[in-house]
């Protein structure tokens, strides 16, 4: 029996204490599997978008090799503090590594031994039956001759490009932290309270950051240009005063709910703000949609959006403000989830006219590396984006 962390990152290497020679330990085997032997599976899309690889990708069987190119993505970053593979665009980063485009670069390269260059490289083959195996790479040269082979020079600027590397981690982990706080906030905030008025609020969503909503309606002006309310919530998401005692599991099930109305509504969102960048990151690279806009056709992937965005709604100075009715959750398993939803969106016509349209919209979730994506989306009745 073997085990395939499927997420191994710098993150996930711990040192056993702060001594000079301490174990290094593995840690957050939630992602793990055991396989038996070399047994190759799909075992499901998993890991962390940088060291993913190219079998997974390409959503291939995979077993034990695709932990050793992750070890090929940590060694390179360990060596020369930058990762081998990086594009902000995720669907650019995919092809990069699909593709094994990575180089060793001057200067930092310049002074890193042709033996370590040989084991990234080993570790690095984007075919697994050809790559290199842990047992062969304990055995490299570069492993078990280290007093001869490897450079003895200390490589500083490397450990400046670590804490930069680290840092900026850590900066992004803060700012999407802050963004999904902020977001809560604000659809907390433009909640229609019709039903609860007057009722003493918990918190009880497990992604709310620590913020509380305000109590009580929220006045027209509040409204922000671009905006997203949320109507006649069901499901079981609103919070009941009545009930004395609350079964853990039904308020996890709540929570689940309520964070793909959130997500939903921060799409929406991005969508009403002509905002593509985030619009992309919230969608799957694959995302497959039915929509008026393409005419009963099946659309694959977020370039077919990516007009609309760069031709009407970024170009949109124009006040839009959209109403969820009657959101349904359905839970599907640990990472997937289906919302179905009436949406109104109120918009300014090019004769200065307020207009209202309205769709019939379901959304397809599945969380991947933490994260929930949009999948597949149907819609029907007027177009997502009004023509103005």
């Amino acid at each position: 029996m073997g085990v395939v962390h499927r997420d191994l990152k710098p993150e996930n290497l711990l040192l056993a204490s702060k001594c000079k020679g301490a174990a290094v330990k593995l840690a957050d085997f939630g992602l793990a599997i055991e396989v038996q032997g070399e047994q190759q599976a799909w075992f499901g899309f998993a890991g962390t978008p940088g060291y993913l690889s190219p079998e997974v990708l390409r959503k291939e069987a995979y077993g034990k090799p695709v932990d050793i190119w992750a070890c090929g993505v940590i060694l390179y970053i360990l060596l020369v503090g930058y990762p081998p593979f990086w594009d902000e665009d995720q669907h650019k980063l995919y092809q990069q590594i699909k593709a094994g485009a990575y180089d060793f670069p001057s200067p930092e390269w310049d002074t890193v031994t042709p033996e370590a260059k040989n084991l990234i490289n080993q570790m690095l083959t984007i075919n697994p039956a050809k790559r290199i195996t842990a047992h062969e790479a304990l055995k490299h040269p570069w492993v078990c001759q280290r007093s001869t082979v490897a450079s003895m020079m200390h490589r500083q600027e490397t450990v400046e490009c670590l804490k930069k590397f680290n840092a900026r981690r850590k900066l992004k982990g803060a700012i999407l932290t802050t963004m999904l706080a902020t977001r809560n906030f604000s659809a907390k905030s433009l909640l229609n309270k019709k039903t609860d008025v007057g009722k003493p609020q918990t918190n009880s969503t497990k992604n709310s950051a620590g913020v509380t909503s305000p109590k009580g309606p929220i006045p027209p002006a509040a409204l922000e240009p671009q905006t997203t309310v949320i109507h006649n919530l069901v499901d079981g998401i609103k919070e009941s005063s009545d009930s004395t005692h609350t079964n853990p599991e039904d308020e996890e099930m709540k929570a689940r709910k309520q964070e793909i109305i959130k997500i939903t509504e921060q799409l929406i969102e991005a969508v009403n703000n002509g905002d593509f960048e985030a619009y992309a990151k919230i969608c799957d690279p694959g995302l497959t949609t039915f929509e008026p806009e393409a005419l009963g056709n099946l659309v694959e992937g977020i370039d077919f959006h990516r007009f609309y965005f760069e031709n009407l709604l970024s170009k949109n100075n124009k006040p839009i403000h959209t109403t969820i009715l009657n959101p349904h959750v359905h839970v599907v398993g640990e990472d997937a989830a289906c919302i179905a939803y009436i949406r109104l969106t109120q918009y300014i016509d090019t004769q200065g006219r307020p207009r209202t349209s309205q769709s019939e919209e379901t959304r397809v979730w599945h969380r991947r590396d933490g994260k929930w994506q949009n999948v597949h989306f149907h819609c029907s009745g007027a177009p997502v984006a009004p023509l103005q």
